[in-house]
């Protein structure tokens, strides 16, 4: 089953990638920026409380609206969404869930719709090698 371990072992395997500061979570370089691609979800346990990492869930970025709800009808066991990301590309992830070539595949996919396009040619360019 995978968890934040895999999560954190599968992100540090794609290129320029760095942990975000604040929670766990992981980020591209693009140009001056870093984007964020997966982060833990910050669950809200309770009406006006403040939200607090959930470390079985994982927001991760999809390249759009049509992909999250894709996702979302295709398994709702593993893909779930609050209003908080209404409008947003990015799923909510059971880590429990998920198997790990499919958690695989989803951080490379949120990886390659976050990096800058000349990182994401060479890096589709190393995969043809």
């Amino acid at each position: 089953m995978p968890d934040q371990d895999t999560v954190t072992r599968l992100a540090r395997a794609l290129p320029h990638v760095v942990p975000t500061e604040e929670h766990f979570g992981f980020a591209v370089h693009s140009g001056t920026r870093q984007r964020g691609f997966v982060w833990v979800w910050q669950e809200r346990l309770a009406p006006h409380r403040p939200r607090v990492p959930n470390p079985g869930v994982v927001a991760v970025r999809v390249a759009d609206l049509s992909v999250k709800e894709e996702l979302l009808a295709a398994d709702p066991e593993v893909y779930f969404t609050e209003s908080h990301y209404d409008g947003y590309p990015a799923v909510l992830v059971r880590l429990e869930a998920i198997g790990a070539i499919e958690l695989e595949e989803l951080l490379t996919d949120a990886w390659l719709c976050s990096a800058p396009p000349a990182l994401v040619r060479e890096f589709e360019a190393g995969l043809a090698d």
